[in-house]
């Protein structure tokens, strides 16, 4: 395949009617079957630049992939459709066992789009039957932070109420927090690499690369979420001190308000409301430090799991941080 250099300049020139023109890289143009008359598509993009494109006229054709059964399947799969492959054949040798046919079924079922279409002795096929157009990153990201806020705040709730119940719902609701995260993961390597897309949803490369960094920072938190959730269940029941619930139920609404205005600060790129999440720092370590102190009087048996709970809620305001300073 012929390539062109980085960074190849070219001239501007006119003609005695004023039109401006520049020639297209031989190599290139031969490379795309242009000839003399050939049509091509000019797209001027939100930053200034001009796109040429060579088959603005014909479909674009899905992108597929070939795996073979193996050990690491599963996570093959996932990783084959974070970058962006419409179609991916599962083929084997001989017989797809039950055991391989199961993992691709738990599999597809964590990802949102992907479906069996076709399933046979020894091949399955997925497709991926979304429409990139149709799913704009901030609008997966705020349906995400909405089910990653519910579990952080029912997640400190579980904790101080000893609700067990609670606990398992927050690590239940875990699975479609991924599902979001994975798919959120898969549009924007989309959009990068199709320019016309980019300015479709209005978002540039740029863009993108923060939009990743957010979603895994949401991400995380759920997990940290997920963490206090499993602390609750240690704990079997037990309930902690009042001066302990207060100190975690105070310690849970500094961290929820911290993760609601981060998320907030990034898309609307207010840079006040970041720098109030920032400002919020010597309070969580004012709280955390007192339930420190207070642990330290709880039977042995309770003591780890609240030190480790309250860390983990600590840990969503520092997760929270990182977000606001995507702003800047």
């Amino acid at each position: 395949m012929v390539k062109l250099i980085m960074g190849e300049l070219r001239k501007v020139q006119r003609t005695p009617t004023g039109t401006y023109f520049v020639c297209l890289p031989r190599a290139w143009a031969e490379q795309h079957g242009l000839k003399k008359g050939a049509l091509v598509s000019l797209d001027e993009t939100g930053d200034g630049k001009l796109l040429i494109d060579t088959k603005y006229d014909t479909e674009q054709l899905p992108r597929v992939t070939t795996l073979a059964p193996g050990p690491f399947l599963g996570r093959e799969i996932v990783g084959r459709y974070l970058l962006g492959f419409d179609i991916i054949r599962i083929e084997a040798k001989k017989c797809i066992d039950s055991d391989v046919r199961n993992t691709v079924k738990t599999t597809v079922g964590s990802l949102i789009g992907l479906e069996i279409i076709e399933e046979t002795y020894s091949q399955i096929i997925l497709q991926c039957l979304l429409e990139p157009s149709g799913f704009p990153p901030e609008k997966i990201l705020r349906r995400s932070y909405a089910i990653v806020a519910g579990m952080n705040r029912d997640g400190a709730n579980s904790l101080v109420d000893g609700d067990l119940a609670l606990a398992r719902s927050v690590i239940a609701r875990d699975d479609e927090s991924n599902r979001l995260y994975f798919l959120l993961v898969r549009i924007l390597r989309t959009i990068i690499q199709n320019p016309r897309l980019s300015e479709k949803l209005g978002i540039t490369a740029i863009d993108c690369l923060d939009y990743r960094l957010a979603a895994s920072l949401v991400e995380a938190m759920g997990d940290a979420s997920v963490q206090v959730a499993a602390k609750t269940l240690e704990l079997n029941g037990v309930k902690v001190s009042e001066e302990l619930r207060k100190l975690l139920v105070s310690l849970q609404v500094v961290c929820y308000d911290a993760h609601e205005q981060a998320v907030k600060a990034f898309v609307s790129k207010d840079i006040a409301v970041a720098e109030n999440v920032r400002n919020m720092h010597e309070k969580v370590e004012t709280i955390f430090s007192c339930i420190e102190n207070v642990a330290k009087n709880q039977p042995v048996e309770v003591m780890p799991q609240i030190l480790a709970a309250s860390s983990f809620l600590r840990l969503v305001y520092e997760y929270s941080v990182d977000l606001a300073d995507l702003v800047v």
